[in-house]
């Protein structure tokens, strides 16, 4: 059975799509895994706490004025749903004390050396060390105060640890990058390399090169539009089967970001589609017959 010619013009459209979904797919997942990142760091830093032991001497009014104080401090936590001031009593802290240990210390100290407590969330632009140490400072200053506590050294040791976790995804997406634009760009131009002959034949005959070159870059675009609209698709099918399969990711969900995020591969792969498909016609409108062979 004959060999069937392929035609004058004909291109592979379908290489291009692919590469380019596969490529569009890549970055925008790395954008993904940054943006749940972020909203990681924010629920650490929205559920990160002072407590505030007061004295034991301290009475119920004393108690409602050193809450009236603390309301009133700028670093108190403002944008969550749950309540920024918990009290807590010392009866509360020792049950919750024995059932984290399974140890009742009251049997043997015959009674409750706890001290009641406000635990106190702080906004999240408070989280280092140097400004939580302020915090604790300033709120030992309080009337009937007797300490303030949080855990130290844990704000620096993740801020440390998140900033590695950027410098690798933004590193490793920058290369991804880099290295995908690069085989795209290629790609394209093998696929307007089967076409120069079709070229120089509209050269030939008069073609202008706006004229010779429209076609192409709006195929171009379209090849970027598609491959992009099948990435975007893809993302978004990862992102609802890996939120109903693993507990507790829907918290890390930021639907506003993740349009936008979809909006930027979107103009990605339109940008790149255009800008190599116009790059490899521009080569050969100026290569010489000699050249083309």
């Amino acid at each position: 059975m004959p060999r069937k010619k392929k035609k004058i013009g004909s291109y592979p459209n379908t290489m291009i799509v692919v590469s380019l979904t596969a490529a569009l797919f890549l970055i925008g997942f790395c954008g993904m895994l940054v943006i749940q990142s972020k909203k990681m760091v924010s629920i650490i830093r929205q559920n990160i706490e002072v407590r505030v032991f007061l004295e034991k001497t301290s009475t119920e009014a004393g108690r409602d004025s050193l809450l009236q104080e603390i309301q009133k401090k700028p670093y108190l936590q403002t944008s969550t749903e749950e309540p920024a001031i918990i009290f807590v009593s010392k009866e509360e802290a020792a049950k919750e004390f024995i059932e984290g240990t399974k140890e009742d210390f009251t049997t043997f100290l015959g009674e409750n050396p706890l001290r009641d407590s406000y635990r106190v969330k702080v906004h999240e632009d408070y989280f280092e060390e140097a400004k939580l140490k302020q915090i604790r400072e300033d709120l030992e200053k309080i009337d009937n105060v007797y300490e303030a506590v949080y855990q130290e050294n844990l704000a620096d040791n993740i801020n440390r640890n998140i900033t590695k976790i950027y410098i690798i995804l933004s590193s490793f997406a920058l290369i991804m990058l880099i290295i995908i634009v690069l085989l795209i760009n290629n790609t394209i131009k093998l696929a307007i390399y089967s076409q120069r002959f079709l070229i120089r034949s509209m050269q030939l005959v008069g073609a202008t090169n706006g004229f010779i070159q429209r076609p192409f870059v709006v195929r171009g675009a379209v090849q970027g539009l598609v491959g992009s609209i099948l990435a975007c698709g893809l993302l978004i099918l990862l992102q609802q089967v890996a939120v109903r399969n693993v507990e507790g990711l829907y918290l890390l969900q930021e639907y506003d970001k993740l349009a936008i995020l979809i909006g930027c591969v979107l103009i990605l792969g339109i940008m790149i589609g255009i800008t190599s498909t116009y790059q490899s016609i521009i080569r050969y409108l100026r290569m010489s017959l000699d050249d083309l062979y």
